[in-house]
């Protein structure tokens, strides 16, 4: 039995307590924050109530095979809705266009041109779904192991951009919008992030998007409750300052307060560039990872609104996403010349469920627009939140969906809210982002060089999104292996 100490209550530091707990070791998991969570929080006042991170689910296999692998099914704890539509967009033009909630009625909807990309995806799905998503990263390693196939280089294009895959199936101008979003599901421009994150158009309407009905809030407590009952201990408001190192290996945490904890293994579910920079003394033998996260592209960041609003909107789906017209612009202020975006895609999350609305005639949006992050853009600056909240406010009015006489309140949310709030540097959401043909396979890794220090979560391999977090629990667990 190991001493296992998880640095970070988000929902990878959870699955990674829960896992290592049920392989029979004696896990502590210590969260700086008052409530479990991490990016996966929840904001509640006056009967409203909003998820204020990610807002669908993907791959929910991946959280059945969590919750069998340590207590009851999954069905038994959580109630996971499917949602259909999708997703409802809105282009600049014009044109709406619902997404259903079927693989069978995207193909109908979408037509021939996204069918035959999908079909690709799904190539670069069974290609890369086991030696990468659900293995260790090796850095370039991973990329040679993947090139011992000519067949499977060719289907994932490793040269490509997303982009440019688009341009080889779309000729539809909407269908190659909504094609590029896909990347800032990583915080990257669609421009520069590979090919291969056709997988997650893939997955998404491939294999649904889901709510978890009362809120995506329930499923990192569900997470806790899990850890907590096969053994774990979770103690919250309790910061991490420092990992230590004793006889050139992970040998515990020194908090806060001057006290320390001492494990046989560190498990890291902070922000991977705070870890390397901040939680490590100048001696731990990291000099590459550190140059590594150095030379790598932040993802981009984001700004929130939550809006308490008066009154029902007709028609109006779970997901909306409300296009620009000049779609480059936006990457452009985000990735070349940091500043808020002008013309901005604007994403609203309005979910139909009792428990995020105080009575029948009232609404609570989450609405997220892409930001570049804090540093390159001071979000501290006096004036700029409010004012870039009435900007996003003018362009939704301005798209058709003018909220502005019937809000309650509104409570803004900048990127530097995210990095104090949950140590995620400049706020970028997913750490480093996917720009550059390589860029996916050199994350950082979840076995860091240090002995005994392990890294999980979004800003590790293999990436952000709930359920790739969850994946990355499964690897370090597997790393750790069980207690002997």
């Amino acid at each position: 039995m190991a001493r296992v100490v998880v640095v970070g209550a988000g929902l990878g530091g959870l699955a990674a307590a829960a896992r290592l707990a049920a392989g029979g070791h004696r896990v502590s998991v210590l969260e700086q924050a008052a409530e479990v969570g991490g990016k996966l929080g929840w904001v509640s006042r006056d009967g409203h109530g909003f998820d204020t991170g990610p807002s669908l689910v993907t791959l929910p296999q991946v959280f059945g095979d969590l919750f069998a692998a340590t207590g009851d099914p999954l069905d038994d704890v959580l109630d996971l809705v499917r949602l259909d539509p999708a997703v409802a967009y809105r282009f600049a033009d014009g044109t709406d266009l619902d997404v259903p909630g079927t693989l069978d009625g995207v193909r109908a909807t979408l037509g021939p041109e996204w069918s035959a990309f999908l079909d690709r995806a799904a190539e670069i799905w069974r290609v890369t779904e086991q030696p990468f998503l659900r293995s260790p990263l090796q850095g370039a390693r991973t990329l040679a192991r993947l090139a011992r196939s000519v067949a499977d280089v060719r289907t994932v294009a490793p040269w490509s951009s997303l982009r440019g895959l688009g341009v080889q199936y779309l000729t539809d101008p909407h269908l190659r919008m909504l094609l590029d979003r896909y990347a800032t599901y990583s915080g990257s421009d669609p421009r520069l992030a590979p090919a291969a994150l056709a997988t997650v158009p893939w997955v998404e309407q491939a294999l649904g998007s889901w709510y978890v009905r009362g809120g995506l809030r329930r499923l990192p407590l569900a997470v806790a409750d899990r850890a907590v009952e096969r053994g774990a201990e979770v103690r919250t408001s309790t910061p991490v300052t420092r990992v230590l190192v004793e006889g050139g290996r992970a040998a515990g945490v020194e908090l806060a307060d001057g006290g320390r904890l001492p494990a046989d293994v560190v498990v890291c579910n902070a922000d991977a560039a705070a870890l390397y920079r901040d939680l490590l003394p100048a001696v731990a033998p990291v000099r590459r990872a550190r140059a590594s996260l150095a030379r790598a592209t932040p993802s981009s960041a984001g700004f929130v609104l939550l809006l308490a609003l008066r009154g029902r909107t007709a028609g109006l789906a779970h997901h909306t996403v409300l296009f620009p017209e000049d779609y480059d612009a936006e990457f452009d202020d985000l990735f070349r010349s940091p500043r808020p975006l002008r013309d901005p895609t604007v994403y609203v999350s309005a979910p139909d469920d009792p428990a995020t609305r105080p009575d029948d005639d009232s609404e609570s949006w989450f609405v997220l627009v892409n930001a570049p992050r804090h540093g390159p853009v001071d979000w501290d600056s006096p004036g700029l939140a409010d004012a870039h909240a009435d900007h996003v406010l003018a362009v939704l009015a301005r798209r058709g969906l003018d909220v502005r006489d019937r809000l309650r309140w509104r409570e803004v949310r900048t990127p530097v809210d995210l990095e104090r709030a949950t140590g995620s540097v400049g706020g970028s959401i997913y750490g480093t982002s996917s720009n550059g043909a390589r860029a996916a396979f050199l994350r950082p890794a979840n076995a860091s060089p240090l002995p005994g220090l392990f890294l999980v979560g979004g800003s590790s391999h293999p990436g952000g999104g709930l359920p790739l977090v969850t994946l990355s629990a499964e690897v370090v667990a597997g790393l750790v292996g069980p207690a002997r």
